[in-house]
């Protein structure tokens, strides 16, 4: 094996290392009961709670996806940077501290389901079935398009194969969410965060020294198309709206929003907010100007690359010395691992709480509860391999079609339950099931405007969006308004919220 194979070996060995320790670590210092498995205790501080949620939030994106964007269009790119640092700044004021207080104050909710079946006291089980299906379904493709990413990964750049990098990023994140719970993967996320942040920094500094500075690589990037630097070159409205809209994602994204649920104390959440914040910036920051910088050097150096999401890693391989180049590698799968641990609990808690619980054992005890979360773990897992089996899968459309139906199923939900005390079961329901139709028809239906998919003309996350509002308000208002007694727990929870 050639000494830059080593050293890249190394370092990612020891970064997996990392990550099985803290999941054993979390293991023996967590309670063994499902508010402990699925939530680690509501006792995350705010600096794990920011890094967690931004980890888990921008996966292997943050590191290819958006540097091969800026990259192949330009600073457009910056359109869309803007619309998720706005949607997930407004998730922090709006949704982290009426969330964290009201899934307590509402039957102590341990679930995004849960919650909602508590909130409105749906005895039918139908907001909690109805959800429970959409987290289990998307979350099980959505992990399968990360686990494509790991795959990939090892396959660029170890020269080992495809399924030899599924089953290794699969088992490692599989060892430590096992044992760990909830408080290995935000342990590990804070981790993972903190070494996707410094790649953020490193990579663009070294890469524009490299350049001879940003001026010199901006001439360079100028020179090959001068739309390149026009932040509106090829953007219509419509256009502008479907980028920034990515931000309204942020509110119904059930492995970012638990985060808010788990944290120690609602006081906690304006420094959570601020550190998180902080993160996003830098490393969005980072992200586009790797991307800006890798334009410059593939045309400086008459180098030929296929696919500009790969940009990163053609950095790793020839401005850094291996064990750094191993250190940058485990950047990526830093953000790829983080994201699918979160959704690997998501799910498994779903499957606990909503289905086994609720349908085939009421009376199950914690520990069997926390029992059945960890065989689900492994069970998604090995369902979502399956799936990713493929390594010609569609990572990025597959996310962005995710991201849309979660945005517009769960997001209005989520936001007018925790600020709206009018609203009630019946348009909870009405709003859930016309925000995940629209996207689904919007994406998928045979429709077009001006010869456009929809989806091209207009992202789906928007009518969604939209439509769901409007369900929400009109079939709340048309079936009388909420029972008293959940308009005491709301009260309750705006007296707690300012305490």
């Amino acid at each position: 094996m050639n000494g830059v194979s080593s050293g890249v070996l190394i370092s990612l060995g020891a970064y997996f290392l990392v990550m099985i320790g803290i999941g054993i670590y979390a293991y023996f210092k967590q309670a063994n009961d499902t508010e402990g498995y699925m939530l680690g205790g509501r006792s995350l501080g705010p600096a794990v709670t920011a890094l967690s949620a931004g980890a888990s939030d921008m996966s292997g994106w943050l590191l290819l996806g958006l540097p091969g964007y800026m990259y192949a269009d330009g600073v457009v790119s910056v359109w869309i940077a803007l619309g998720l640092t706005l949607g997930a700044l407004l998730n922090y004021i709006i949704v982290a501290p009426r969330l964290r207080v009201y899934t307590e104050v509402a039957g102590n909710a341990i679930t995004l389901p849960d919650y909602f079946a508590n909130r409105f006291e749906d005895k039918s089980h139908l907001l909690r079935v109805f959800s429970a299906i959409v987290i289990i379904l998307f979350f099980t493709v959505y992990t399968a398009a990360s686990l494509v990413g790991g795959g990939k990964l090892f396959e660029s750049s170890l020269n080992l194969s495809y399924g030899m990098g599924l089953w290794v990023t699969a088992g490692v994140v599989v060892a430590y969410t096992l044992f760990g719970g909830f408080l290995a993967v935000s342990m590990t996320d804070f981790v993972q965060g903190v070494i996707m942040l410094f790649a953020m920094v490193i990579v663009p500094i070294v890469a524009f020294t490299d350049l001879g500075g940003v001026s010199n690589a901006t001439q360079i990037v100028g020179n090959i198309d001068p739309n390149l630097l026009n932040v509106f070159s090829g953007m219509t409205f419509l256009g502008i709206v479907s980028l920034l809209a990515w931000g309204l994602g942020y509110f119904g994204q059930p492995h970012i929003i638990v985060r808010f649920m788990a944290i120690r104390s609602v006081k906690d959440v304006p420094t959570a907010r601020n550190i998180g914040m902080s993160w996003m910036v830098i490393s969005l920051i980072g992200s586009l100007m790797t991307g800006f910088a890798g334009r410059a050097y593939v045309q400086r150096t008459a180098m030929t690359l296929d696919d500009p999401e790969t940009i990163f890693l053609v950095f790793t391989q020839f401005l850094f010395t291996p064990l750094v180049s191993g250190f940058l590698l485990a950047a990526i799968l830093a953000a790829i691992m983080s994201t699918i641990s979160s959704q690997l609990l998501v799910v498994s808690s779903s499957l606990t709480k909503d289905v086994y619980k609720l349908f085939l054992d009421k009376e199950a005890p914690e520990s069997r509860q926390v029992l059945v979360g960890r065989l689900s773990v492994i069970a998604v897992a090995v369902v979502s391999i399956m799936l990713a089996s493929d390594p010609d899968s569609s990572v990025l459309n597959l996310v962005s079609n995710a991201w849309a139906g979660f945005g517009a199923a769960f997001g209005p939900l989520v936001i007018f339950s925790l600020i709206w005390r009018g609203m009630n079961r019946n348009g909870a329901v009405a709003g859930m099931v016309v925000g995940a139709l629209t996207v689904i028809l919007w994406i998928y239906g045979p429709f077009e405007m001006n010869g456009m998919a929809l989806n091209s003309w207009l992202y789906a996350i928007v009518p969604g969006f939209i439509l769901s509002t409007i369900a929400i308000f009109a079939v709340s208002m048309m079936t009388g308004g909420p029972k008293p007694s959940v308009s005491a727990t709301f009260k309750e929870m705006e007296l707690n919220l300012h305490k």
